[in-house]
């Protein structure tokens, strides 16, 4: 069977009907959960291998994370297919309102390779749930995870209803959106490649969701507890060699706190990472020579005050801290998703909400305070997708939250029932009875605007 009739026999699956009763979702999450319990040392590996994670990391950011979502929709996926009863208006009475949850149809997942099994199975967690077929479009730059997750797929779902395929992004998405058209396109990944995802998919009407990145900046105010702000964002920047979406890409520190909290990130990160961070179980590495070398040309932007190390042969670089650097500067205007964090002295929330204006719209936005009038101003002041009050990065752990982003950050958002519902259409339904069917509502409605304006009004 060529590419092309493989995406046609998804479209003609979901058109059988098979995918929408309770059950047969619920099986097919919990064929998932299996699998990946019993690939659960092959990801391991993988994961390893593309990016040098620990056992624990991937099991906390990947695994886990992916086993918990399925909890969670397991637990809860009959009480969110069954439909919403809503109010009726008066003019519709004594009618009954509903909202039904449809499946969209064949949806597409593209994923990325920072997180790549969570970033692909999450989403896809979603899609079964809601009872789609989908394609699944993982990352060619994490080849070896990208196998060990099309072993898992292949192995429990027939091709005609979950698609695993590989190859270069930039060639094999755009021959599929012109082989068929997508009921939906779930795409996580760079501001820049989202874009064209999106002019894709609007010549086709195709609805998406982006999950893109930016600059997603750190406040660090002069009451903050500053020996806990530094351990939690050192953990959240240097977690995955910082290849992490909502990772802090930069600290704007009260002036007055800027040299406590450097002495601090650099405890911090000895403590979490030794003196030698490339040899540590728990730091990992680039994820190829063309991210490395982007990553290392930030390295002149400013002053290396910590880290900066450089590690080729292993593609790594130590966490390293940045400080002097220019506003107008590619490593501030540019999304880093790297080891690399510029710490930034203001004078006040004006001239921090000045830095941030530059990059609007972050994907996150952490704040330390103690202060809750700073709070409050902060937020007010800064529209951005999602974030923690001090904290940083862990919001995303809580799948009560809808994540996602805002403007260049994204469109849409998902996890736990936000998942279920971006690859559901609400259907709304007005069901009236027979025997009450008053003459008002009909022509002529000469003489009647006062008592129309009674009921509608």
């Amino acid at each position: 069977m060529n590419f092309n009739d493989k995406l046609a026999s998804l479209h003609t699956y979901f058109h059988t009907g098979n995918t929408l009763p309770h059950e047969y979702r619920k099986a097919q999450l919990l064929k998932l959960k299996e699998a990946i319990k019993n690939h659960e040392e092959n990801l391991y590996a993988a994961l390893d291998k593309d990016l040098k994670k620990s056992k624990e990391e991937a099991w906390v950011t990947e695994i886990g994370f992916v086993l918990e979502e399925l909890k969670t929709t397991l637990k809860n996926l009959r009480k969110w297919m069954k439909p919403k009863r809503v109010g009726t208006n008066l003019l519709n009475l004594p009618g009954r309102s509903r909202i039904y949850n449809e499946p969209l149809g064949l949806v597409l997942i593209i994923s990325p390779w920072n997180y790549p099994v969570n970033l692909l199975f999450t989403p896809l967690i979603g899609a079964i749930a809601a009872g789609n077929c989908v394609v699944l479009k993982s990352s060619e730059a994490a080849p070896a995870t990208s196998t060990a997750m099309r072993n898992i797929i292949e192995e429990i779902f027939p091709e005609n209803y979950i698609l695993f395929v590989e190859g270069e992004g930039s060639e094999v998405v755009p021959a599929m959106m012109e082989a068929t058209r997508f009921d939906h396109i779930f795409y996580t990944g760079s501001t820049a490649v989202g874009k064209k995802v999106y002019e894709a998919a609007a010549k086709k009407l195709i609805p998406v969701t982006l999950e893109l990145g930016g600059k997603s900046p750190c406040i660090v105010e002069e009451d903050a507890d500053i020996k806990v702000a530094a351990k939690r964002i050192a953990f959240a920047k240097f977690s995955n060699s910082g290849q992490t979406c909502v990772a802090p890409d930069y600290i704007l520190v009260a002036e007055s706190k800027r040299d406590e909290l450097i002495q601090d990130l650099k405890h911090s990160i000895v403590e979490f990472f030794g003196d030698q961070p490339h040899k540590s179980y728990d730091y990992g590495k680039i994820i190829n020579k063309e991210q490395y070398d982007r990553l290392t040309a930030y390295l002149q932007q400013g002053t290396v005050v910590h880290g900066g190390t450089l590690h080729p042969d292993t593609l790594q670089i130590d966490p390293t801290i940045l400080t002097d650097v220019q506003l107008h500067s590619d490593v501030m205007q540019e999304e880093i998703f790297g080891p690399i964090l510029p710490v930034i002295p203001i004078a006040g929330m004006h001239a921090g909400l000045e830095v941030i204006k530059q990059n609007a719209n972050p994907l996150a936005f952490y704040l330390f305070t103690g202060d809750k009038k700073k709070k409050v101003k902060w937020l007010q002041s800064v529209p951005f997708g999602g974030g923690c009050i001090n904290n940083a990065s862990v919001h995303l752990l809580n799948d009560n939250l809808p994540f996602g982003g805002r403007g260049d950050s994204g469109i849409g958002h998902y996890h736990g029932r936000y998942s279920f519902d971006v690859f559901s259409h609400k259907k709304s339904v007005l069901r009236n009875p027979t025997w009450f069917d008053p003459k008002i509502k009909y022509p002529s409605y000469e003489g009647k605007l006062s008592l129309l304006k009674k009921v509608i009004g």
